[in-house]
């Protein structure tokens, strides 16, 4: 580093990210908490084991491939071809992908990346539980997390990427990259999958199966609340120089930018991350009649649906469209259970695919004309691109291969768990220690209660 003006910046950035991506830990701890609430007694251990084991699959598949098709990608296959040199910088075997002081930006960035990788991997995981062999699931995480949502994070995120150059596609905190290709597998799988064994009556009439536990459901949920805000952050560059990116930026002052590295700040996105999540939050209230499963869930999807611009919105804009899109999500998602009688365990499709593709579509309408990047001769923001994205997010790279991964699974028998194992509950059947452990010493402390004696230590 030469000079101590840069070696100060190069520090901060290196810390910045170490703290989102610290941060971006608690999405996972949410979501194993709220997976766990929300699941039957019989499969916790099983749900948690599937949560937990998505960690190092994801991060090992992620640093051998995953990383390099984020910086391969921008233009492949449709306007050009893999990015080499780019890439070559990001191979498992390079010095940037190792101890290495004069690079102290690649590892943090890089795990930035990876905690949104576990974040895809975690919204599937959701809608299937109680059903879902683990080791299928795993494959999936692997599949989502390591290949499908970085080819789009390359496509649509990257600032070279072809979607933000010819469509003018514009997902600032992603509304699309994320949670709507996560949405789309998930309902991919689960039309595979098959809803859980009594969630359908005779007639098809849906039935609720309330959660397990709504204390841990709720911590859950506001701890995915609180990632999900250190998410913006890591959204965004703390610090950047003008002249650093080609001069395309004006003016003399040093800027934190947003992915597309259009100037922004913390502030700015502060303001629209807490008016998104109150505007859901009131409208789910209000549209489920006070149903506190889906409160708590409309604050993220009010969030998830004004992602796509709050990095452009007004904070009254931002609370308007979080509310309206919840409205929209609800609807939806019953609909969709009740017609198709699929079973999304906890709302994942609804909360993160539809409320995804309905935050794109609004913002290609309130952000018509404004620019998608700051580089010339890009494609503005418009309803046309961003509602093509959101078909590519959901529909191309989301719903299609999930479905059809899901449907080779289901031809080989390793998809589904078998009928009297779901009744049993997996616990049993992919935990024995732990059952025959508790089983153990429930009977030593039987036994003890009917001898009148307290079992030894």
């Amino acid at each position: 580093m030469d000079g101590n003006l840069n070696a100060l910046t190069t520090v901060f950035t290196e810390f910045y990210y170490w703290v989102t991506v610290v941060f971006m830990f608690l999405i996972h701890v949410g979501f194993c908490m709220y997976e766990v609430g929300a699941s039957r007694h019989r499969n916790h251990m099983h749900t948690l084991m599937k949560n937990i084991m998505i960690i190092p699959l994801v991060t090992v598949t992620f640093f051998f491939f995953g990383w390099w098709i984020y910086w391969a990608f921008p233009n492949f296959p449709f306007f050009g071809g893999l990015n080499h040199e780019a890439a070559a910088a990001n191979l498992p075997w390079s010095q940037n992908m190792a101890t290495n002081l004069s690079d102290r930006i690649t590892g943090v960035f890089w795990a930035a990346f990876l905690l949104f990788s576990w974040t895809a991997a975690s919204i599937v995981s959701g809608a299937v539980i109680e059903r879902i062999r683990s080791s299928a699931l795993w494959v999936h995480a692997v599949m989502i997390g390591s290949v499908f949502w970085i080819i789009d994070a390359a496509w649509g995120w990257h600032a070279e990427g072809w979607m933000v150059k010819y469509l003018g596609y514009h997902d600032a905190y992603a509304s699309g990259v994320i949670h709507a290709i996560a949405g789309g597998y998930a309902l991919g799988v689960i039309m595979v999958l098959g809803p859980r064994l009594g969630k359908f009556a005779a007639d098809g009439t849906p039935r609720d199966i309330p959660p397990h536990n709504p204390w841990m459901l709720t911590i859950g949920i506001f701890l995915i609340y609180s990632g999900f805000w250190g998410f913006y952050a890591a959204c965004n560059i703390p610090v950047i120089s003008p002249e650093g990116i080609g001069g395309l930026l004006t003016g003399d002052t040093w800027t934190a930018t947003n992915i597309y590295l259009a100037p922004t700040s913390l502030s700015a996105i502060t303001f629209n991350f807490l008016m998104s999540l109150s505007g859901g939050l009131m409208a789910a209230y209000v549209v489920s009649k006070g149903d506190a499963f889906w409160t708590f869930s409309g604050g993220l999807a009010g969030i998830i649906t004004a992602s796509a611009g709050n990095d452009l919105y007004h904070p009254i804009q931002a609370m308007l469209v979080g509310a309206v899109g919840v409205v929209i999500v609800y609807k939806l998602h019953y609909w969709v259970e009740r017609r198709f009688k699929l079973d999304d365990a906890v709302g994942a499709v609804a909360v993160h695919g539809y409320s995804g593709i309905v935050g794109l579509i609004l913002a290609g309408f309130l952000l018509w004309g404004a620019p998608s990047s700051p580089y010339e001769g890009y494609a503005t923001v418009n309803p046309v691109g961003q509602t093509i994205g959101a078909v590519i997010m959901f529909g191309v790279l989301g719903w299609l291969p999930g479905f059809l991964i899901a449907k080779m699974q289901a031809a080989a028998g390793v998809l589904r768990i078998p009928v009297e194992v779901e009744l049993q509950g997996l616990d049993y059947a992919e935990h024995h220690a732990y059952e025959e452990a508790k089983a153990e010493i429930i009977a030593a402390d039987k036994a003890a209660l009917n001898g009148g004696s307290v079992p030894a230590e």
